[in-house]
């Protein structure tokens, strides 16, 4: 077996063994300067402080490029909630959302609080046999927050397709390690917080051509607008493509997301698949042999049910896990190799 050490090189530094990514991704070294840069650069004045368009729009079509999607299907928001509440807002009263038991609050409580639609869940793997005529939409995570299951998106992109529904996908736990082909869903939203390394503040919602019509800006700023500085009165022309649902952007958080993609671009998201499954796969190897029961799967989260009371032991011992719903939960990422394994595997043994 191939030993599997760190990549991203001097990008990252963290001194302890770090496996939450699925709580918040360590920022690499480019992101922090870039972020520093425009505070000393605000902090006395400069002109550049105000914020870079040009950095902007790079971070667009680098997570367009990420998702496989062209650049005038990415809005920029920041946070999952907004845009979720912008699709949940265009649907007809009395229409069927369906969701996964149990996925994350963001995704779901923009339709629940409407109070004039059907919302309905089904355990993740019967979602897709859960799909019925008058389902509207299907929306649910690639990859569950609580444990690590990765949904079956084929199957539910087929299911949703024979009954005429919409689709709305959450990578923000899996866009980073998981292939994400945003153009297959009628929507897809991402908090790049985590496996995308951004600071917290950068959002991203893909939108297709077709799924744009029903969708009004409810949140349109002068950024929405097709000439973005003509900015006094109501917007008299917004933006063509997927611009026109941005919300007027937290430029610190996308000048320093412009560098974390680039990184991301520069490894490759195939690469950091391979990685960061193979060392969960260790893990979850490890923790068998210890007489433990991991969450089968081939995820880059590792949960284990029932042993959310051992995070404090590990932070202790300066390895950097959650506990969620009562499982254990460790991530991997691009910047842990097998010492982080075995070091867990360790303390878990004692």
């Amino acid at each position: 077996m191939d030993a599997l050490t760190p990549l991203g090189g001097a990008e990252f530094a963290s001194p302890h063994t770090y496996l939450n990514t699925a709580g918040c991704g360590l920022l690499p070294r480019r992101t922090v300067e870039a972020v520093k840069a425009l505070a000393d650069q605000n902090a006395v004045g400069r002109p550049d402080g105000l914020g870079s368009h040009a950095s902007i729009e790079a971070a667009r079509a680098l997570f367009a490029r990420l998702a496989g999607v062209g650049p005038d299907r990415v809005a920029l928001g920041a946070t999952v909630s907004a845009h979720v509440a912008l699709i949940a807002a265009s649907l007809p009263a009395g229409a069927e959302v369906l969701y996964p038991e149990g996925d994350f609050s963001s995704l779901i409580s923009p339709f629940t609080v409407r109070g004039d639609l059907k919302t309905r869940s089904a355990p993740l793997d019967a979602l897709a046999d859960a799909v019925r005529p008058g389902t509207a939409l299907v929306a649910f995570s690639a990859v569950q927050s609580a444990d690590g299951r990765v949904a079956d998106l084929a199957a539910v992109r087929q299911a949703a397709a024979a009954h005429g529904a919409r689709t709305l996908l959450d990578a923000t736990q899996s866009a980073g390690w998981l292939p994400l082909d945003a153009g297959a869903y009628d929507y897809t939203v991402t908090g790049a917080y985590k496996f995308l390394l951004c600071p917290r503040g950068a959002v991203f919602l893909t939108v297709t051509e077709e799924a744009q019509e029903p969708l009004v800006p409810l949140h349109a700023g002068w950024f929405a607008g097709e000439e973005p500085y003509d900015c006094y009165g109501p917007v008299q022309r917004f933006a063509a493509g997927a611009r026109r649902f941005d919300e007027g952007p937290v430029f610190h958080a996308y000048h320093g997301a412009e560098q974390s993609l680039t990184l991301l671009d520069e490894i490759g998201i195939d690469t950091v698949n391979a990685h960061a499954t193979a060392l969960a796969a260790r893990f979850r190897s490890g923790l068998a042999g210890l007489g433990y029961e991991p969450v089968a799967g081939d995820s880059a989260i590792v949960a284990v049910p029932g042993l959310g009371a051992r995070q404090p032991e590990l932070a202790a011992a300066g390895i950097l896990t959650a506990a969620r719903d009562g499982n254990l939960r460790a991530a991997f990422h691009l910047y842990n190799g097998d010492a982080d394994v075995e070091r867990a595997l360790a303390v878990l043994a004692g």
